[in-house]
């Protein structure tokens, strides 16, 4: 360190992260310990359109050492003089990288691995997520030394905010000539009497300070952590023995997912014919590749979207997850609740006919569909269910308890009919070619969400297989086949209004899709709830 010039440090953090705090605690932690130090800021356009960055310079000779002279700081952080960069979000960390705040010879870098979406990366129907990989490869490349963790996971296990993790870190990256005492001691305050706000800091920035301060575990962090990022897969051992003797290992982190949670969805005897379902896809995908060398991806593919699926979400559905215990103790850690705190929880929801209709028999389903249908203003009860009452908690659990119900209503039989659809195509394309398959089994990709989402989903899907997996153009050969398919599934995740996939399809040889869908018998609008907390 050149001790002429100041140690200059820019942080980066979102809205509510305590930014603010942390640059107070740094620059008080400097002037405790004799040191000159200076700190500005710059607010960002909102939480997710930039992150408020925090600049701070810290001289690191003593002022008592530098005979009466002060120095002279900068107001703003200068691209390649940057000695760190702290950031709680990694594409923000990227983002900085990318206006030229870090250079590979000066730069220390500390980021958060967690992620908070970006409008834009919510915006696509298919995945949108910026490519967490790419990201830690841009942090690898533009920094001196590097360490990334995740900041979100260690301020919540000690109960305290991002501010203070932020803090334990930059004391375990020894950027600052102070000691770990120095920093504890600000934050504890003057008072003789700790506080739990206090004290739950401390549990945050020791965890973050072991954290950079061990080389050898951050390295293992962020050598894991694409694996752990998208997913965050089970260990493999959560799958019974029963079922993961059935598939080959590649397939097993996927499938502990997906199993469990078609079995947390209806039984056992669901996620059985889950698992029966499964088993004809990867006898089709062993026929076509008996070595494995793709590494069953056809399966695996199979396996998350149809976890998906066979879990869709219902009236039933929603009112579990939302009389949830686990869901009742995040509603408290998002407010910030003590144990002494009253936190109510209102529910709004607003289910219609089609929402009813979905668990009554085919031929009542269709009376009030129909009976919907002719209404100028379809019908709809909007309910507000107090969750933490007894009354609003005995109510969403007795809608939950109707699990059993859910088997015998129309909209179960026709999920398991358009399932069926998509699996036999799947199944079928293996057979022909090993990719034709792969690429049909990736379109599961296209059922998401609920209401008319939903259902154009499954409209573009049955399109799709009905004229270029099963009944494709004259002359296509099977990778012809599945290029197209490949094309119009980006096509249709691309374009919500369909435009794309509709000329896409007619590129492609196919027709494009009708002008006016008819509706395929399902739930027409989501059970639309909403929630507040106070």
């Amino acid at each position: 360190m050149n001790r002429a010039q100041p140690i200059t440090l820019l942080i980066c953090a979102l809205g509510g992260e305590g930014g603010g705090v942390l640059t107070e605690w740094l620059v008080d932690v400097a002037r405790h310990a004799g040191y000159a130090a200076q700190s500005t800021s710059i607010p960002g356009v909102a939480q997710r359109t930039g992150a408020t960055t925090y600049y701070v310079e810290v001289f690191p000779v003593p002022l008592a050492e530098l005979g009466g002279r002060r120095p002279v700081f900068s107001l703003s952080p200068v691209p390649g003089a940057l000695d760190a960069i702290v950031s709680s979000e990694l594409l923000e960390t990227a983002r900085q990288i990318g206006n030229g705040m870090s250079t590979p010879e000066r730069t220390l870098v500390i980021s958060s691995s967690s992620r908070t979406l970006t409008t834009a990366e919510r915006m696509p129907l298919g995945d949108g997520r910026a490519d967490a990989e790419r990201l830690l490869d841009v942090v690898k490349a533009f920094s001196r030394e590097h360490h990334v963790f995740d900041m979100g996971a260690a301020a919540r296990d000690a109960g305290t905010v991002v501010s203070a993790v932020m803090l334990g870190a930059i004391a375990g990256s020894g950027l600052f000539p102070f000691p770990r005492e120095a920093y504890e001691q600000v934050v504890r305050g003057s008072g003789d009497k700790l506080s739990k706000m206090a004290e739950a800091s401390l549990r945050g920035f020791a965890k973050a300070f072991d954290a950079v301060n061990a080389p050898r575990q951050q390295a293992a962090m962020v050598t894991g952590l694409l694996a752990t990022s998208k997913d965050e897969t089970p260990a493999a051992s959560a799958l019974p023995q029963t079922v993961a003797s059935q598939f080959p290992p590649a397939v097993h982190p996927m499938l502990a997912l997906g199993h469990a949670r078609v079995l947390d969805y209806q039984d056992a005897d669901y996620a059985q014919l889950y698992v029966d379902r499964l088993q004809k896809v990867l006898a089709a995908e062993r026929g076509a590749d008996p070595s494995g060398a793709r590494g069953f991806a056809v399966t695996r593919e199979t396996v998350r979207w149809l976890a998906l699926w066979m879990a869709f979400d219902d009236i039933v559905r929603v009112a579990e997850l939302k009389s949830r215990a686990s869901r009742a103790r995040r509603v408290r850690d998002e407010v910030k609740a003590g144990e002494d705190d009253i936190v109510k929880v209102y529910d709004h929801f607003k289910p219609g006919a089609p929402e009813f209709a979905a668990l009554l028999p085919p031929s009542l389903a269709d009376r009030v569909t129909a009976w919907d249908r002719r209404r100028s203003t379809p019908w709809a009860l909007p309910l507000k269910v107090g969750s933490h009452s007894v009354v609003g908690m005995a109510s969403l659990r007795l809608l939950a308890s109707l699990r059993w119900l859910r088997r015998r209503g129309q909209r179960f039989a026709q999920e398991q009919a358009l399932i069926d659809r998509w699996l036999d195509a799947v199944v079928k394309g293996t057979e022909t070619h090993w990719r034709l398959g792969h690429e049909i089994a990736l379109c599961g990709r296209l059922i998401k969400g609920y209401g008319s989402t939903n259902e154009r989903g499954k409209h573009n899907l049955l399109h799709v297989i009905d004229h270029l997996a099963i009944a494709s153009p004259q002359g296509h050969t099977p990778v012809a086949r599945a290029d197209a398919i490949a094309a119009a599934r980006e096509a249709a995740l691309a374009d919500e209004a369909g435009t794309a996939l509709d000329a896409t399809l007619v590129r492609h040889g196919a027709p494009p899709r009708p002008v006016k869908e008819q509706p395929i018998r399902w739930m027409k609008r989501a059970p639309n709830s909403a929630t507040h907390a106070r």
